[in-house]
């Protein structure tokens, strides 16, 4: 846990470096901390490093406000038919939604990230403990301009998810109960 606050702020020491030309004291500084940073990557490894670093970087929001994080991956995610940029705008926007839930939790707040593929399809599940979405809404929540956050949403969110989801033919559902909220999507394999 240690080591991935830490993460971040070895991120921002590395950055400024590279950005005021410092070349050498940044590979110094990584070569310092490498053993750090490669404990933390095991965790999150896929082949993918921007979905490894959104994963870590939202992993950390969601334990500084009190969020207990289950992750599992059991893919490379290897070969994806999206954009790297455009998979964490998926991610991203699911997991914020799910911690901002987690905000109205009366239990212990858990959120749970899964990676996972088949033969056909890589698949992906985010789910949360906050209050269930009630079934009269539930209709509403990928259409534009829609949000339960009131002032503090826009609407935008999930029909990003799902509009860029269904650009490369994958597709999203939400299952909601007192239980859990978990929203579960799949993207297809490049046919061969």
């Amino acid at each position: 846990r240690s080591q991935r606050h830490d993460f971040m702020n070895h991120l921002q020491v590395v950055y400024s470096l590279i950005e005021m030309d410092e070349y050498k004291d940044a590979k110094d500084y990584i070569e310092k901390v490498f053993q750090d940073i490669q404990k933390v990557n095991r965790i999150l490894k896929t082949s993918n490093p921007a979905v490894n670093a959104l994963l870590q970087a939202k992993i950390i929001n969601a334990e500084k406000q009190g969020v207990v994080v289950n992750v599992s991956i059991t893919t490379q995610l290897a070969s994806m038919i999206i954009p790297a940029w455009e998979f964490c705008r998926v991610l991203g926007n699911l997991i914020d939604n799910a911690i901002f839930e987690l905000n109205n939790a009366t239990d212990e707040k858990r959120l749970w990230i899964e990676l996972s593929e088949d033969l056909k399809a890589y698949r992906f599940k985010v789910g949360n403990n906050g209050p269930a979405i009630p079934q009269e809404i539930k209709c509403k929540i990928f259409s534009s301009g829609f949000t339960t956050k009131g002032e503090k949403g826009e609407g935008m969110g999930l029909a990003i998810v799902k509009e860029t989801l269904e650009a490369y033919k994958g597709d999203i559902s939400v299952i909601s109960s007192e239980a859990a909220t978990v929203f579960e999507g799949f993207l297809p394999k490049a046919t061969q």
